[in-house]
């Protein structure tokens, strides 16, 4: 009984615990005493990593899942198939994420329900309040495919995959809408954001920048599940979506230098001193590593080039977002933030809480599956749960050679 509980209480997973307590005592404060009594939120600075890290980057990082779902079930890209639900499992996570780091950040959160009913058409965040509460009960009707088909209810199963195509689409709407409507936020302040960060066309920024997010965390994604679960990785399809993923990154790269140009803004990016210093580490991270990657393996791809090219990618863009949320704003009003050790706790309690859930669903439920979401594929036998050995009948899993 000592050995099985020592074997369970490894050093890991005591730090997780210890995090985890350690974040409840903080939001217990949080509620209690207000935002005061954790951060170094001001009126200064009202939005902090909060804001910049949990809630813009962490929406724009689950945009893979309409991503796909609009590949595989509105342009017919059946390939794609197999990533869809770890997709549609990490947006669901986003999203859940995002709105739990919304009600931690607002000062009164238990307000929060009014946007459904004293409606502001011309506020911002109406618009995304709207958005988020429907396209999160989108994901949840698409991840329940993979609930019904868990607990054999394949009636419902069956109905629900009738509807999936018209779900998806207006899915899709609903991200696209409040993806960009995220920079809308920031159109109404131009004397207050840095020129490197500001622009009228922010929402189109926005939306470019969450493509290229949403498929870096799919590659992402793909070498976590190889190096921590065990699955073998898909090169035969992440490789491609790299590739899909730089070519974004160039336009997107392109399309923002020269609206700098027409606004005259571009000369501040050549300024010495710390904005050009942050515009250019960003935009090294975000574009130049992740594309010169790709390109430089675009023949063969290998496991961890994809994970470098990811990486680098998602790092770059959560520092965008932050840029954009926090640091443009402090670099014009001289004004001093750094998080609360509080702030970072919470920050990181929540990626915990998605690397839990992430890992909590793929047991449970055939995320990982080789059917990879058709319906049909749940009643022929095609999945096989994680904890069942493959049977000796079974077909081996198609496209997962290539080099670790």
């Amino acid at each position: 009984m000592i050995e099985r509980v020592r074997s369970l209480l490894t050093p890991w997973r005591v730090l997780l615990a210890v995090l985890l307590v350690t974040a409840a005592v903080i939001v217990t404060f949080r509620f209690a005493f207000g935002l005061g009594s954790v951060t170094n939120l001001s009126d200064e600075t009202p939005w902090g990593i909060w804001v910049g890290f949990d809630i813009l980057a962490g929406i724009g990082l689950a945009a893979g899942g309409f991503i796909m779902a609009a590949a595989v079930y509105v342009f017919g890209l059946e390939r794609y198939r197999p990533l869809l639900r770890m997709s549609i499992l990490t947006a669901l996570i986003g999203y859940l994420l995002f709105i739990t780091g919304l009600i931690l950040e607002i000062g009164r959160p238990w307000n929060i329900w009014r946007c459904i009913v004293d409606h502001n058409f011309h506020s911002p965040l109406f618009e995304i309040a709207w958005c988020v509460m429907l396209y999160t009960t989108v994901l949840l009707l698409e991840f329940s495919q993979v609930v019904l088909e868990r607990f054999g209810w394949h009636r419902l199963e069956a109905l629900l995959h009738k509807i999936l195509v018209p779900l998806v689409i207006v899915g899709v709407l609903l991200s696209t809408l409040h993806q960009s409507t995220l920079g809308t936020l920031f159109t109404i302040v131009p004397h207050k954001l840095h020129p490197l960060w500001y622009s009228p066309i922010l929402p189109v920024h926005f939306f470019i920048s969450c493509l290229a997010a949403g498929l870096a965390m799919i590659c992402f994604e793909g070498f976590l599940s190889w190096r921590f679960l065990k699955h073998p990785p898909r090169l035969d399809l992440l490789p491609n979506l790299a590739r899909v993923m730089a070519l974004i990154l160039v336009i997107y790269f392109v399309f923002r230098i020269e609206d700098l140009a027409l606004r005259h803004a571009l000369p501040h990016a050549f300024a010495i001193g710390l904005p050009a210093f942050l515009f250019w580490l960003e935009n090294l991270l975000f574009v130049v590593v992740p594309v010169v990657i790709v390109f430089r393996t675009a023949r063969r791809m290998t496991t961890r080039s994809l994970f470098a090219a990811s990486f680098c990618a998602v790092i770059g863009f959560i520092m965008h977002r932050f840029n954009v949320a926090v640091t443009g704003m402090q670099l014009i009003h001289e004004t001093g933030y750094f998080p609360t050790w509080q702030e970072l706790v919470i920050s990181m309690s929540l990626i915990a809480l998605g690397f839990i859930a992430a890992g909590l669903a793929v047991w449970f439920f055939p995320i990982a599956s080789a059917g990879g979401g058709d319906a049909s594929a749940g009643r022929n036998g095609a999945y096989r749960l994680p904890w069942r050995p493959r049977a000796a009948s079974e077909p081996a899993e198609p496209g997962t050679g290539g080099s670790r």
